[in-house]
Parts: structure tokens; sequence; C-alpha cells
């Protein structure tokens, strides 16, 4: 394991690193003297123009041509003023090439689908050819974005540089100083390319920590339409009923607190999150009580299975699983096993007190975080920001079928999953959730599927212990 050098105050030390904080920034302000400059420039032209238009005023063509100057001086200025920042990354891009000595070491960890290895090894040889005047050694890990949080945690210095990681750990991984803030970009600005939601989700107090990627991170429902109507996948119900008489299962994890969510959030439950990492949590009252009722009767049929993905997958390739609750990392196995019957759409209703209730869901992001002790920190920035501009978005989009994060990548691709998506995004919240949610949250769920008898006691249990205190 490579040894890299750190500050008392856990810090990189590195040439690079210095750099960065120093050079990157200061390409910055010569950035904005650089706009300010052509502004005053472009202001002065233009009152140049209207007052040779006001002396002139008795002639239509002068004035016209007055007009004429105006836009012309203010189109080149404007043009200056995008080349002045053009020039500016290039130079950036130039010093950090210039303060490079010897061989660049960046790990890079991403899923582990051959999908995510196959496309990411082919952006990082692009990445090293633009370059190819520095001597990359450039690895690639499988660590599910899932798992990118705890194993960056488990040594952040023996952790990769780069890494793909989900939305649910921005503030753990902050909090633990792992993540290198975006506060200087070299070739183009993430705030500005990438929709509102997964900016906002990569921020915390106004600063942005990580370069989002995908906006596709969220559940919805898988369905073989040769068995299913649209009608009978519009609700749990009428789904199961189906899949009972069509002798076939529908299923998704129930215990799960991810999946689980959906049916309590879509009644109106609350569970929330304070600012001291502990949560609010209603789900025992009346309408809690509804809706594990509810829940308990789909788990009952003969024809649902609560299984995880990878079982899922399993029985999908059996031909025993005819719907399932997943997301896009997952849509090339139900292309391909439900062929011309592929189909995908929002979430199912269920009966909550008589009443068809929307189920909910969370929404999800997938970002590209730096390690604030990489080796190569610039070069791992210019990694990271290369990974997720618009061309590498829509390559990752193509060859994944995730939804990009950058809004112009999204427009060009589409699928009956995105689709699904987008109809489930509706009903779909941020997933911001105390540490103590989880265990109980899958307790009851397991609880539910296996048919509990004391249902507002396994309710109260569960919300005690969501609600429960942070250990010191």
């Amino acid at each position: 394991m490579r040894k890299k050098e750190k500050q008392k105050s856990g810090k990189v030390l590195g040439k690079t690193a210095l750099f960065r904080k120093g050079r990157i920034f200061q390409m910055k302000k010569k950035v904005i003297s650089t706009l300010i400059c052509a502004s005053m420039v472009a202001s002065m032209l233009a009152g140049c123009g209207g007052n040779n238009a006001a002396n002139t005023s008795a002639s239509d063509s002068t004035t016209t041509d007055a007009g004429t100057t105006a836009e012309a001086d203010t189109t080149a200025a404007e043009a200056s003023t995008e080349a002045a920042g053009d020039t500016a990354s290039a130079d950036a891009v130039a010093n950090l090439i210039a303060a490079t000595d010897g061989t660049v070491n960046i790990d890079l960890w991403c899923s582990e689908l051959e999908s995510y290895q196959t496309v990411m090894k082919e952006l990082t040889d692009k990445f090293q050819n633009e370059y190819s005047d520095v001597d990359f050694n450039i690895t690639i890990g499988a660590v599910s974005e899932a798992d990118a949080k705890d194993k960056v945690l488990e040594d952040i210095d023996a952790a990769a540089d780069v890494f793909v990681f989900a939305d649910d750990q921005v503030n753990d991984l902050i909090n633990a100083g792992a993540l290198q803030e975006v506060a200087a970009t070299y070739t183009y600005d993430p705030k500005a390319t990438n929709s509102e939601a997964t900016v906002a989700a990569a921020s915390k107090d106004g600063k942005l920590y990580a370069y989002p990627l995908t906006a596709s991170n969220g559940y919805f429902l898988y369905y073989d339409s040769s068995i299913f109507s649209e009608e009978d996948v519009a609700s749990w119900e009428s789904l199961v009923a189906k899949a009972e008489e069509a002798g076939t299962n529908v299923g998704m994890n129930i215990a799960d607190g991810w999946y689980l969510y959906g049916f309590f959030s879509g009644a109106g439950c609350e569970l929330s999150m304070n600012e001291d990492n502990t949560n609010n949590c209603d789900w025992n009252s009346a309408t809690g009580l509804a809706v594990a009722e509810s829940v308990e009767n789909i788990a009952s049929s003969k024809a649902f299975v609560n299984v995880a993905d990878q079982d899922a997958i399993t029985m999908l390739n059996d031909g025993t699983l005819s719907a399932y609750v997943s997301g896009t990392w997952n849509a090339s196995s139900f292309e391909e096993k439900y062929g011309d019957g592929y189909a995908a759409t929002k979430l199912p209703t269920f009966d909550v007190n008589g009443t068809a209730t929307q189920m909910k869901s969370y929404a999800g992001y997938k970002f590209v975080g730096v390690n604030s002790h990489a080796e190569n920190v610039g070069w791992s920035m210019l990694l990271a920001e290369y990974l997720t501009n618009e061309e590498s978005q829509l390559a990752i989009g193509n060859a994944t079928q995730e939804g990009p994060a950058n809004t112009a990548a999204a427009e060009q691709i589409s699928s009956p999953a995105l689709a699904a998506l987008a109809a489930q995004s509706a009903y779909a919240d941020q997933q911001i959730v105390g540490q103590n949610y989880w265990d109980p949250a899958k307790a009851l769920g397991q609880n539910l599927v296996d048919g509990a008898s004391d249902l507002q006691k396994i309710l109260d249990d569960a919300v005690t212990g969501i609600t429960q205190p942070i250990a010191e």
C-alpha cells in the first residue's frame, strides 16, 4: 500500500495539492478579473454606441449603424470573455502538468458490475490519451457505491483517490473529512451542467463536495407485459391476484428500510432527521398500523416473494419472477429476460383503509468523490471532472442504462426504465435519515413479511429503535 504524506491537519502536503490550493485558485481570480474587464469594456462600448446614436438621430441609417456597431462590440466582448475563460482553463491544466513530477498514481473505485467496470476502463484510457505527456498509473477497483462510504472510512489514507458513492453517504463522508471540496474546477462547472437536485444533494452549507454522476438511483416496478396488463400493475392487490392466477411470482425487498419507506411515506407517515442525526418517526400511529396491515396482506400472497436483488436476479433467470421492484442498475437483466414483454412503470398503489394509496420512494443519486488524502489531489480532481462531464455521463448512461445527472446528457437517453423512474419521481423524496433508522426498519419489514400477530407492538418497537438517541 502506498504511503501518503500528510500535514498535521490530515491534509495532503504534496506538490500537486499545494498547486491546487495556490495556482488553481489564482486561475479562478484571473478568470474573474478577465470577466470584470470584459464587462467594463462592453459597457464602455455600449455607452459610446448609445451616445453616437443620440448625436446622429436625424439619420435612420446612422442609428442603425450605431446599433449594429454596439451589437457587434458586445458580441466581440462576449467572445473575448469566453475565450479568456477557455484560456484560463487550458492554463490551469498546463500548470498542473508542469507541476507534475514522476508517475501519477490514481486508484479508482466503482461498481463491481461488468458494465461499469468496462465503461470506466474505456473512459480512463481516453483520459490518459488526452494527457499523454503524463505518466499515469490508474487502477480500477470493484467497490459497490452502496459500500463505498464504509470502505473509505475504514482507512481514509488507504482508500481510493477517486470513488463512486451513493447520495445517502454524503454527510458521513463530509463529517469524517474524507471528501475534497470542489472549490475550483478545470474544465467545466458541475453546478451549471447538472440538475439542481443532484447538486443540492452533493452539497453542504453551500459548498459542493462531489461531482454529480447519475440521477437515477431510485426504484420502480419492472414487469413482463406478456403476463400483466397496465391495469394489473396499477395496484399491489391486482398484481398479486394476477400473479396467483398465472402461477408466477412478483416481489420486492420489504425487509429493507430503503424500500419499506415507500409504503409508510405514501400514506403520509413521518420520517425525518434532526440536526443531531436522530430521527422523528410516527409509523406507530393509527395510519401506520393501517399501512402495516396492508403490507402484511400483500406479503401473505402465495405469489409474493420478499427477496433482495441478488436472489431476485437468480429467480429472474430461472423464469420464476415476472414483476419486481428494483432500479436502473438491473435494467439489462430484466430487458434480456423479458424480451418483447419487457416493461416498467411507477410503483403500484396499495390499499389503506379502503383507499388506493400511491406508494412513494426514495430518489437517489450517485456521485464521484475525491479523497481529501489523495496522493495526487489535482489529477484526481481532473479525472473526477472528466468522468462526470457530459460526454462521459452519456457513455456511462448508455452502458449501464442509468440516467445522467448532466441535463444535456439526460436528454439524449431514453428507455422504459428511465421513463418509469421519471413517472415515479413525482412521488420520490430525497433520502435524508439518521443513522439509527436502518436496522429497526429492516427488522420491521421482516416482521411484516413473517406475518407478526401483534402489529402495534412491532411498530412501537421499530419507532423506539428508529428514534433512539445517538450513542456517544
